[in-house]
């Protein structure tokens, strides 16, 4: 294997170089304190520190307002599909839902558990606007006057980045008192796991945020929610306190004992991306890996794409090639050439390079070059 290593992996994902030298230092004995931040107890002062500047830091970074909350969770976006809906339907039947990717269908499947859901729109049954009317793929967000909602629904939930299908909102829905728009008493819920931090989004466009931590934040095990306060205080009779987000919200993420390393790595990263100039920075980057990428699959004969082009991710770039019997010789010439992780998730096959904050561009044409020798030698 090559001694440099680009790490593509979709999550568990690549860490900056620099926090994971910080955590190797300060590991063993956290700036003196005699203790590992493991071994620390959550409510010492220490502890507390490093959580309330960690807070700070997003809040900064995302620009966050006021009359929002953060709250640090666990279980990851698999969880939250289950606590969105015992905290947010408030009394409500029906929620709506958009499913553009895996990750939303999942989202939707599990909020049927607990209420009424109306799919607005699922991309995988209507005609591929760009592929010929081909249906059965997730290939491209629906126009907004194709979404069937509600009036009176509890939420409308999206995820604004499918990590597999790599497709990507690049706006907000439009939301106000127009017949495609979504009803202006409806919050909208995202969940943004993939790719927070990596652009920017306008925290007030929505009731909800959240994410697990994996992809562009730090370690598996941190969820981030940030909700609107006046959506606290009306979670299901049967909501576990652990999982209400006023409890959570009224004890600081500290109603039971916080995911503490996680937390801390987390915060490392947020002084480092507030380091490389902060998320307009890492937006122009990220803009530049992908087009580097993308422009090669769309000159190439070998490889293809099948997003459509404005609906593209910027993290997760799914790709193929024409003759998927190459596909093992692919990644082996690639693991060899010290690029991993970048065999397409066992749902698609393909491929799939997942280029988060941390990955350098330098990664990025390391992929690039290595596809083009591969296609001199068997295109």
């Amino acid at each position: 294997m090559s001694e440099t290593v680009y790490n593509f992996s979709a999550g568990p994902a690549v860490l900056p170089k620099a926090v994971l030298r910080q955590v190797a230092d300060e590991l063993p004995d956290w700036r003196g304190s005699g203790m590992s931040v493991m071994e620390m107890s959550h409510r010492g002062p220490e502890f507390m520190g490093i959580h309330a500047q960690a807070i700070a830091d997003l809040r900064e970074l995302m620009r966050i307002p006021e009359q929002y909350k953060v709250l640090f969770m666990q279980g990851g976006a698999i969880a939250e599909n289950a606590i969105i809906p015992m905290n947010l339907l408030r009394g409500r039947e029906q929620a709506d839902y958009l499913v553009t990717g895996q990750w939303s269908a999942k989202s939707a499947k599990e909020a049927a558990r607990y209420a009424r859901v109306n799919v607005v729109a699922d991309a995988s049954k209507l005609p591929s606007p760009h592929r010929g009317g081909e249906t059965g793929a997730y290939t491209f967000v629906p126009e907004q006057s194709q979404w069937r909602m509600s009036r009176d629904a509890a939420y409308l939930h999206v995820c604004t980045n499918e990590t597999i299908d790599g497709v990507e909102f690049q706006h907000p829905p439009a939301q106000g008192d127009g017949p495609a728009d979504v009803p202006a008493g409806v919050p909208i819920v995202a969940d943004v796991s993939s790719h927070v931090l990596s652009r920017e989004i306008d925290v007030t466009r929505y009731g909800c945020l959240y994410g697990g931590a994996q992809k562009n934040i730090g370690p598996a095990g941190l969820t981030i929610v940030v909700v609107r306060e006046d959506l606290l205080g009306k979670a299901h009779p049967l909501c576990p306190s652990a999982f209400d987000y006023k409890v959570v919200a009224d004890n600081d993420s500290m109603y039971n004992t916080p995911p503490t390393f996680a937390i801390w790595v987390a915060g490392l990263v947020f002084a480092w991306l507030k380091e490389q100039g902060g998320v307009a920075e890492m937006e122009r980057r990220n803009v530049e890996k992908a087009a580097l990428l993308y422009d090669y699959i769309d000159a190439s004969g070998l490889y293809e794409n099948r997003v459509r082009p404005q609906d593209r991710s910027r993290m997760n770039v799914p790709f193929f090639l024409r003759d998927p019997s190459l596909d093992a010789a692919f990644l082996k010439g690639a693991e060899a050439a010290g690029l991993l992780q970048l065999k397409g998730h066992r749902s698609v096959g393909g491929m799939r390079a997942s280029i988060y904050n941390a990955m350098p561009i330098e990664g990025v044409r390391a992929l690039v070059d290595y596809m083009k020798d591969f296609e001199r030698r068997h295109g």
